[in-house]
């Protein structure tokens, strides 16, 4: 029996050196493979059979077994590419892809991705990339006011559940404005106070300067310290000029007073008033064109301290052009003083004023917040909602009654770091900014480490869509080999879990780059050459047992 069991020790090693010659041809065939993660095959002794010596009983083994073929997933190098949808992963974790309309998963680091034909991100077996949608707050920015102080977190993730990754939206829709920010330093010295009130020298601009029925000259000549303008876009994406007037009120009690006017091209207010008998067009006013009024307080170092805001309420029977009938505008939840332009002459625009004094935009209201380097963490006026531009919250006022409050109150107010100013030197417009834009056309797609795939249109907006999930597993050499760079999930594997790249030990994602094969082919060449001997050794044990098989056979003649 010893010589038969020689034989199969030999065919058991020629056997599993085979094998282990074909993972690493495997591995060397796949050397240019994207993505691709070599195997290693590790031998264990097969069964021992136990004989008797002289010494007692003693084991002789009876060949070689495959222990086990692990995945070797150890980093690739990359290699730069020029399209923004080649992604490979820095560290752990997989990209799943998902069988378009089926259940069916997989997973990959291979990132040779494309769009499609109906816009889905595919690899070349037109499966779709998972990823989680990012989409725009709905959040209602003026919801009933309140004067609890609330604290957010923002943070750019993906919501929901993973998805097919889509691109829908070749053209982007219009975005109304909703945000404005005006930083500007107000010249200390040479203010001017240009245009006087001795009834409201905090609305002097408004009450003696403005006349909205003179569409081509508004405002008088010379009547304002300083002006800046900005674009600003309707539901519809149509531009508009958005201009704000700033001349210097009273100078008392330590403190520098401003008075200001946010103004729209009164041909393009089309607002509508109640004038105690039917509805009017806001042309027929002198106030058309004002969207708000109010006054701005700096402290003597020309630090902002506090404002105030004024605009007309929609539920007013008035005469716009009476100061007494603008009440103490809405503020949004971020703390920010709010108006109203009504660019398109739509119906139930504006805000009212319940009884309970909130302040509650309409359905068709398309409210701007102004910010000029403050807010306030209360969501309403320390005042009485009664209260209007004509009472005593007038710079004039205050300069006679330093214990009278223009705005918020400073307990109230949250100062910026980057605010307007009132030092010495020329008035100037440090920073403005705004937030909607006209239509657009898709024109490129980019992909940052932290996954987040953003489009790029013809209108110079930049908007994140998705964000990539990346996949890791607890045995990843669990995983099931598909082929075609793909794993799939095995009860060894365990299930999958998802993040976000750079999030909780997941890798992160290079754009324009392919991991490349991880296979060392100087390594394998080496391992080729031992497999090669090992397997010739082997060989050489089945002959050299056939010679002695041969010799017992002669022993008989």
């Amino acid at each position: 029996m010893g010589l038969s069991a020689s034989l199969w020790t030999g065919v058991s090693g020629l056997s599993a050196h085979g094998e282990r010659m074909g993972v690493v041809g495997n591995n060397i065939a796949n050397v240019n493979t994207v993505g691709f993660k070599g195997a290693t095959m590790y031998f264990e002794d097969f069964i021992s059979q136990d004989v008797n010596t002289a010494g007692g009983v003693g084991q002789v083994g009876r060949g070689v077994a495959v222990g086990a073929i692990y995945s070797d997933f150890g980093q690739g190098a990359f290699e730069t590419t020029t399209e923004a949808t080649d992604l490979a992963i820095g560290g752990n974790g997989f990209f799943k892809v998902k069988v378009k309309g089926q259940e069916t998963a997989y997973y990959t680091r291979a990132g040779n991705f494309r769009f499609d034909k109906d816009g889905y991100l595919v690899d070349p077996h037109g499966y779709v990339l998972q990823g989680k949608a990012i989409t725009e707050s709905t959040a209602n920015p003026f919801a009933a006011q309140t004067t609890t102080t609330s604290t957010t977190t923002s943070q750019r993730k993906g919501s929901g559940a993973p998805i097919d990754i889509e691109i829908g939206q070749f053209v982007l829709e219009p975005k109304h404005t909703e945000n404005v920010s005006i930083i500007t330093n107000l010249d200390s010295l040479n203010g001017g106070n240009n245009t006087t009130s001795t009834t409201h020298p905090s609305f002097a601009l408004f009450t003696n300067a403005w006349n909205g029925l003179d569409t081509e000259n508004p405002i008088t000549e010379g009547a304002y310290a300083y002006q800046t303008t900005l674009k600003v876009y309707d539901e519809g994406g149509s531009s508009h000029n958005l201009s704000v007037y700033f001349d210097q009120a009273s100078s008392a009690g330590g403190y520098n007073y401003w008075e200001y006017m946010v103004t729209i091209d009164p041909a393009e207010d089309r607002r509508t008033y109640f004038n105690g008998t039917t509805w009017v067009d806001m042309s027929t006013a002198s106030a058309a064109g004002v969207m708000m009024i109010g006054t701005l307080k700096f402290d003597s170092a020309g630090q902002l301290k506090d404002m105030n805001a004024f605009t007309l309420a929609a539920s007013n029977a008035v005469d716009p052009g009476i100061l007494s009938n603008w009440k103490a505008t809405a503020i949004n939840t971020d703390g920010y003083v709010t108006f109203d332009p009504n660019f398109s002459g739509q119906s139930n625009a504006g805000y009212v004023v319940t009884k309970a004094g909130d302040k509650i935009y309409l359905s068709n209201a398309h409210p701007i917040a102004m910010d000029f380097g403050l807010n306030t963490t209360l969501k309403d006026w320390p005042w009485a909602d009664t209260a209007f531009a004509a009472a005593t919250y007038d710079a004039g006022d205050v300069g006679n009654d330093a214990t009278n409050n223009i705005g918020f109150g400073s307990k109230y107010v949250d100062y910026e770091a980057f605010a307007s100013t009132s030092f010495s030197g020329s008035s100037s417009t440090l920073f403005q900014s705004q937030d909607g834009y006209t239509f657009g056309f898709l024109q490129n797609v980019t992909v940052d480490r932290d996954g987040i795939l953003a489009g790029r249109y013809s209108n110079g907006i930049v908007k994140e869509l998705y964000e990539i999930q990346l996949y890791d597993f607890v045995n990843k050499w669990g995983l099931r080999r598909e082929g075609s760079n793909l794993f799939s999930e095995t009860l060894a594997s365990g299930l999958s879990k998802n993040d976000a790249p750079n999030q909780i030990g997941m890798g992160s994602i290079a754009s324009n780059s392919l991991e490349q094969s991880n296979v060392d082919m100087a390594a394998e060449f080496v391992d080729m050459i031992t497999t090669e001997r090992g397997f010739q050794a082997n060989s050489k044990v089945i002959t050299t047992t056939d010679q002695m098989l041969q010799q017992v056979i002669l022993m008989k003649r």
